[in-house]
């Protein structure tokens, strides 16, 4: 069963909802990517649906069981209706060719007829559980139409109809959301919560190594699995990036930054904020202090600080960028431009 870790008054705080049975039928999830926003999420589903009287979620029952392997019909995932409105339409061959920006855009964001189809499906009753659940993993990226058609519903709920909003931010959902739901922030974990969880998972890995990487991931267990995944923690083009930027190779950057037009802007911003902790590593670095990653080292040796902060701003200028509007390759090429300069 998932468990969330850390975040001891916010679990009392449900756990006392439980056991009065008091639960809201609206809860916006707050909290950086890797705080545990799903896990928190499948939890709350879990409890709803749990048909034993004390304890909820038990973990143990049909409904709990069926919550926690993503089975239960009763707890939908908005995106999974997206994907399947999205399917439906690319197998219309009438349907007509939109330019790449728009099919873009619409992939980043979600859009009021999805969520007109979400408020019709709310309607329907149950199918077995004692609820309907509805997760919506990037609430953020609702736009305002779509927020306001969510807020229809979210006013006046069946009695039987929940809302999990996940954002990584509660100020990215409009006001009229936000004071209709009940608020749950992540926090980081402490050493002493983070390590010995990391610990299970990486049994091969020492203290330092588990403790290097809860410390660059701000103390969220996620992103800490995540880094520790990837080997020393750095995506392959964080790696190109802290090779090519320390060796002054103009080509291989631009090749790297071409390359990644590809990505959306949701793949770059992670990205991004990587190469920003590599660079502030190899400022650490230079000053002689030590736990810096090998990237971090190399940049260190071969950039001035100076220079490594007009790259640490550009970046931080490009990633602002990508949390907007703009277009990848403008995004890409522009930071391209600058790095040369």
């Amino acid at each position: 069963m998932d468990r969330l870790l850390g975040n001891g008054r916010l679990m009392q705080s449900l756990s006392a909802a439980f056991a009065a049975d008091r639960l809201s039928h609206c809860y916006l999830i707050a909290g950086p990517e890797g705080s545990g926003k799903r896990t928190l999420a499948r939890f709350l589903a879990a409890a709803m649906q749990c048909t034993e009287g004390a304890g909820r979620p038990c973990g143990r029952c049909l409904q709990c069981r069926k919550v926690f392997a993503n089975h239960h019909p009763d707890v939908i995932w908005v995106e999974e209706l997206k994907r399947a409105g999205s399917a439906g339409k690319a197998a219309d061959a009438k349907e007509p060719k939109e330019p790449k920006e728009v099919k873009e855009a619409k992939r980043k964001t979600v859009g009021v007829e999805l969520i007109r189809k979400t408020r019709a499906d709310v309607y329907i009753r149950p199918n077995e559980g004692r609820r309907k659940v509805y997760i919506f993993p990037r609430a953020m990226d609702m736009t305002p139409p779509a927020q306001n058609a969510l807020l229809k519903v979210i006013e006046e709920p069946p009695e039987y109809a929940a809302f999990l909003l996940l954002t990584d931010g509660a100020e990215r959902v409009l006001p009229t959301i936000r004071s209709r739901g009940v608020l749950l922030q992540l926090s980081p974990l402490t050493e002493e919560e983070c390590l010995p969880a990391l610990a299970r998972e990486f049994p091969d890995l020492d203290r330092e190594a588990l403790r290097t990487a809860w410390e660059r991931a701000d103390g969220y267990y996620g992103r800490a699995a995540s880094l520790l995944r990837a080997g020393e923690g750095l995506a392959p083009e964080t790696q190109t990036f802290a090779d090519c930027f320390a060796r002054r190779d103009r080509l291989g950057l631009t090749e790297l930054l071409v390359r990644m037009e590809k990505l959306q802007r949701d793949q770059l911003i992670p990205l991004f904020e990587e190469w920003t902790e590599v660079l502030t590593g190899s400022v650490a670095v230079r000053s002689g202090l030590s736990g810096g990653t090998e990237a971090a080292v190399q940049i260190g040796r071969m950039r001035a600080v100076r220079e490594i902060m007009e790259a640490v701003g550009h970046i931080r200028r490009a990633s602002e960028l990508a949390q907007g509007n703009a277009n990848v390759g403008s995004i890409c090429g522009a930071l391209q431009i600058w790095l040369e300069n």
